[in-house]
This record gives C-alpha cells, structure tokens and sequence, in this order.
C-alpha cells in the first residue's frame, strides 16, 4: 500500500460554523441528547448482548425517559413536522429500536389517527397515544401481503342490529404480521381491513342474517379459530366475489378501523389472539407480533373516517368518488413514515461515517522505509470508499431536508394535486435510494475499520443488523422505485397533452424527447474546469435521466401490445428500478449544489462544492451509459476517474472536521474507536482497551 499524497488541501474550516451551517436544530439535539447523558443506564456499550426482552424493556424506558424530560413526539407530529423528523433523526443513533418504537406510536399509530380520523378521534385518544399511555399498533401488513395493500384479507362487516363492525381474519394468510408494539405493549390498532356492509338492493338486510352465516360457514375461516369467542362467523364465503355477492354483502376496499387489543391490565380482549415474532436480525427492542382476529366487535364509530364513512342503516358515503381515489387518499396521508425513514437512515450514515472516519484518520499501518506507519486515511483505496461515501451523506442531508420542506408544504397546501403526487415520488424514491445506500455504506465503514470494526462494542455491527429492515417497511425498495418511475412516465406523457409540468421535472419536457448527437467537442472535453462545471455535471445526470426515460417509453410502446401492460413492465422492470434511481441522483445533486451554494463562509462552501462534485462525477464515472450511448468518450472517463482521486485526496484533509460538524457526541456514538481525538490517539485505544475490560 502506498499512502497518496493530496494534490492541493482544501481550506481548513471550523465544524462548528459548518454545522451552523447544516443543522439549524442543533438545539433541540443538545437537549435530546442531555437525557442520556442524565441517564447514562439507558446506553448500553453493547446491543448485541441483551435479550429480546432486556431490549424491549430498555427502550420503553428511554421513551419514558424522553417524556419525562417533556419531549411529546406527537405534538411534534401534529404541529412541527420539521422536529419531528429531526426527533427521529436523533434517536436513530441512540437507539434504532428506539427510533422505531417511537415512530410506531406516534408516526403510525397515532399518525393513523390523525390523518385517517377526524376531529372526535383526536380528542378522544390524542392525550393518551402522547403519554404513552395508550400503546398502539398500525395493522397493515398480513402474512400473505404486504405491499399489496389493496389485496388485504381481514375483514370488517358491519352488524346493522348491534351498529357495529365485526373484525375478523378470514384465514391463515390473513393474520397481521410484524406488528410492532403488538407482542407487549400494544393495548389498540388501528387495523385496515376490507370494509363490508349489507347490499341495500338485495334481500340479505345485515351479517347475522342466516344465509350470511351459511355462506360464510363454508369459507376457509371456519375451520380454525372461528367461533371460539365474539359473534358468528362473517369471514368472506369460498367462491370469491360471486360468494360475496350472494352473501349480501358489499365490499367498499380497505379502510381502517380501531380495535381494542388488551384491557387496562393487558389481559387480552375477547377474539384477540397475539404471539411473539420472535427474535429478529436486528431491531429486538420492538416488540413485533402476530395478531388474528376472531369476530371481535368494536362500534361503529370505530371506522377512521375521514375518507369514507358509514351511517347506522349501512349506508357508505365519501367525499372521494370513487374506491381508487379513496384509498390512494388513505395511503398518501402515511407518506410521513417515508419521510421519518430517510431522516433515520441519514441519521445512522452519519454515525457509522463519524466512526469510519475518525478511526482511519487515527489508525496507522505501515509507511515508508525507515518511516512513521501513516495514517489509512492516507491510503489512495480508504479514501475512495470513505470520501465517496461522506459526499454522498452529505448530498442525502441535504435532499432529505428538501424533502422535510416539501412535506411541510404539501401539508400546509391541503389538496394541491400536483404538490402531493411530487411529495409522494420523492419520499418514495428518497425512501429507497437513501436507505438502500446506506445499508451498502454500513459495511464499507465495516470494511474500513478492519477486525475493530467488527467488534460490537463499535457498533457498526449493530447498525448494519438494525438498519437492514429500513430497505423493506414502509414500502419495500422495488416497489418504491417503481412508483417514482410511474410518475416520471406519466409527466413524460403530459408534454405531449400541453398540461404544465411540475417544476422538479421541467427538464424532461426539453430533453426527453431529444435523439441529437451530442457535441463531440463536449463528448472529448477533458479539461478538468470543465468537468467541475456545475452546468456540464447537472446536464449530464438530467440527460442520463431523460434518456433512460425517452428509451423506457419506447420499449413499453413496443412490447405492451403483445404481452399485454404488467408483462410488458415486468420485462422491462430493471430498467425501471435503474431510472428511479438515476434521478434521484439528479435530484440529490442539484439539492447538494443549491447547499454549496447557499453557504456565506468561504471555507465550507468550497468544501461543499468539492463533495458535490465528487457526487456527481462518481456517479456518472459508476454508469457505463454515458459510455455506451457516446455521451462521454473514453479519454473522457478516464480524466473524470483521475479527477475523482484527486478530488478525494483533497477532502481527505477536511475529511474530520466533515464528519465532526454532524456532531454526535461521544456517549451517543458509544464506539471506543470512534471518539473525538481531543488528546490524540492514545484516547482511542485507552477507551477500547477499557471496553474490553483491562486495568488502563
């Protein structure tokens, strides 16, 4: 290994002032943080070596904690969105258990309440859902369905005689599955099940009439489970929507309703079965479980019905016109976990880079003859998978807080059209990209600290294992992407209708379109001015994008006609997942240079500038487009390669103070290996060796 001598340094700069810069909530974080240096028992050194249920009661004990110290996460929630996910952000790195538990109570439980009910749900259970002291669940996901919510099985018929809904899982597929709060805590849902109601045009007048029954009896709920505590069967009838049909009943989709899971006690609620996931890959502080129900009644006025609501003849009535607009209603009001999810995953990048970083920079293996060893940093193959990967969080900062501002404006708006479907793109492509990255960025900081970073006192074990599952809940990755692409096809299509194009994607209407050859004075320029042109750098990663989408287009155009339209996007489905992600690259990009650009002190901004532009190219050097569609000769790639190390080895010498302004204390990040140098390297190791147990 030869050390690599930067080319030119960067301007020293002081991480305070950069992050003054970066973070304007700083405050609220100081004073998060203050509980767990209050309460040092809350922070274990080592996660990996509780028990599921050591784990589960440690973070209900930091929330409480938190609470105590007059934190209310769901007045956050209800009023400042902004600290909310900063909340979240914070208590990735304490705890991600924590994290999630919180964003489960308050995001999804008591989220689904306030968005998806109206105003009688939010005084009757607004108070409790922020002490705490109504636990809750959010029961979307089923054994056989997860992503497909619209396939969901539990059903809710309504009892016209009793004015009540009667919950129940019709069969094995059907059980609610990876609920969290569930297998503890949870003592209320909010569960989506298939709302029911008596036709009014037929002659079955309600779900006890006995004809219901014996349809239902021969459904496949019948056999196990049913009956054994709460009303009759009204599980949906074997046969499908003919059986329905015949059985009097009309299926309205998926709605949410409330449901009592366990008394002030926790004994369980009648019909209400739960058991225990299990022992995870990571995450064990939170209590996942399974939930089926068996004719549990709730009243009528259980139904969250901002959407649609039921009258006490079973009479359905909505706002929204029709079933489809209903439900993408009720799912783009959960759009907020998406949000809290790439503040959480930005929040772990940062920490496990924080460790990386300060390790490498202090660690020292071998070096010239006769020589001090030198610092891994230092190596030309440490800084090309560190100094990428701090560009890229820096940009993933940044377009999360584009995102944070654009929710907040999408809930402020209430009803803009245009700004809801935009705000639903980015979180689901930002969701994706980010946590996606991250989880790949979690083994390269594992990588980079050697055998140390494997030790799970340096936690980098621990966030891998707990960040693994930020890829699939609040929608898996794949389909995620799929939806942003949905949405740049449509916008690609509204060019030609003469309808005016959401800002965000004004570009595809000039360059998606285009065949030109492109500029072979441009194609060979090398000129590294050139290629840290800000507009050269944007138009590439644009055209990338609206190239990909000018040839998806196409190839959708040729094959739907012959294998009809899923068969047609399943064929064609990695370049849809590649598109997704090529622009949020352009988005992040352009998020990281509107950052850079916005900065007053000389000395960050060209720090910014240089991380931007290590982004950019990185990402146009890792895509063997450009190359093959002649966008960029080969000289070009290999003078935008050489400018990459270069580019590398001259934010190596900012490369701590990078890191530092994020500013993670010592006793949140809890790894010997990564503590702040304030008196050398010595401290690194003194801690580690106190860790491990020695008499330093």
């Amino acid at each position: 290994m030869v050390p690599c001598k930067a080319n030119r340094s960067l301007p020293f700069f002081d991480s305070h002032v950069m992050e003054t810069y970066i973070d304007d909530q700083r405050e609220l974080k100081a004073k998060i943080y203050q509980v767990f240096r209050a309460n040092s028992d809350l922070l274990p050194s080592v996660e990996e070596g509780l028990t599921k249920e050591e784990h589960r009661a440690l973070v209900r004990r930091q929330l409480r904690a938190l609470l105590a110290a007059g934190f209310n996460p769901l007045e956050y929630f209800a009023r400042d969105l902004k600290a909310y996910f900063y909340f979240a952000e914070c208590l990735a790195m304490v705890d991600a258990s924590l994290m999630v538990k919180s964003g489960v109570q308050y995001s999804l439980w008591g989220g689904s309440v306030l968005n998806l009910g109206t105003e009688r749900h939010r005084r009757a259970y607004f108070d409790d859902i922020a002490a705490f002291r109504l636990p809750g669940c959010f029961a979307m996901t089923e054994l056989k369905h997860g992503s497909n919510v619209a396939a969901l099985q539990t059903e809710a018929v309504l009892d016209v005689l009793t004015d009540e809904w009667v919950i129940h899982t019709p069969d094995e597929g059907a059980i609610k599955w990876w609920i969290g709060n569930a297998a503890e805590d949870g003592r209320m849902a909010t569960v989506f099940a298939r709302l029911k109601v008596p036709d009014p045009s037929g002659s079955m007048p309600n779900a006890l009439d006995p004809d219901v029954q014996a349809a239902a009896s021969s459904s496949k709920s019948s056999g196990k489970g049913a009956g054994k505590q709460g009303g009759p069967s009204v599980g949906k009838p074997k046969g499908g929507p003919a059986a329905e049909a015949k059985a009097g009943l009309v299926d309205h989709g998926v709605h949410a309703f409330l449901v009592p899971l366990r008394d002030a006690q926790g004994a369980l609620m009648p019909g209400v079965e739960i058991h225990d996931c299990g022992y995870k890959v990571g995450l064990n502080g939170v209590d996942n479980g399974a939930i089926r129900f068996t004719h549990v009644r709730v009243p009528r006025a259980h139904l969250l019905d901002r959407f649609g609501t039921v009258d006490k003849s079973g009479r359905y009535s909505s706002p929204l016109p029709s079933q489809a607009r209903r439900f993408a209603a009720t799912l783009g009001e959960l759009t907020g976990g998406r949000v809290g999810l790439c503040a959480g995953s930005v929040g772990v990048l940062k920490g496990a880079l924080t460790i990386a970083v300060r390790y490498c920079a202090q660690r020292q293996q071998f070096g010239p003859p006769d020589s001090p060893e030198v610092a891994v940093l230092d190596y030309q193959s440490t800084q090309m998978k560190l100094i990428p990967t701090m560009a890229s969080c820096y940009g993933l900062h940044f377009a999360k807080s584009f995102l944070v501002d654009r929710y907040c404006a999408m809930k402020r708006a209430k009803g803009d059209a245009r700004l809801t479907e935009e705000v639903h793109a980015l979180s689901a492509g930002l969701k994706a990209y980010t946590t996606a990255y991250t989880q790949v960025a979690l083994g390269t900081c594992r990588e980079a600290c050697g055998g140390h970073g494997y030790a799970a006192v340096n936690r980098l074990g621990a966030l891998r294992s707990d960040h693994d599952i930020f890829l699939t809940f609040e929608g898996d990755n794949t389909v995620l992407l799929q939806q942003v692409t949905a949405l740049l096809l449509k916008e690609y299509r509204t060019q030609f209708s003469g309808a005016p194009i959401s800002s965000t994607l004004h570009f595809i209407g000039q360059l998606a379109a285009s065949s030109l050859p492109n500029n072979p004075l441009v194609t060979h320029e090398t000129d590294p001015r050139h290629l840290r042109d800000p507009s050269f750098l944007t138009k590439a990663l644009e055209y990338r994008t609206a190239r990909m989408l000018f040839t998806l287009s196409l190839r959708l155009r040729k094959h739907t006609p012959r294998l009809g339209a899923f068969q047609a996007w399943n064929k064609c489905l990695a370049h849809v997942l590649d598109l997704a992600n090529a622009y949020m690259e352009s988005v992040i990009y352009k998020c990281m240079l509107r950052a850079s650009e916005g900065c007053m002190d000389a000395d960050c901004r060209a720090s910014l500038r240089v991380l931007s532009e290590v982004f950019a190219l990185n990402a146009v050097s890792s895509d063997m487009m450009f190359r093959n569609d002649e966008y960029i000769a080969p000289a070009k790639a290999k003078a935008i390669q050489r400018l990459l190390v270069a580019l590398c080895s001259e934010l190596r010498g900012v490369a701590v103070p990078l890191v530092n302004a994020w500013a993670i204390p010592d006793h949140i990040l809890r790894a010997p290996i990564g503590i702040l140098a304030g008196a050398g390297v010595a401290d690194m190791y003194k801690e580690y060796l106190l860790a491990i147990g020695f008499d330093v």
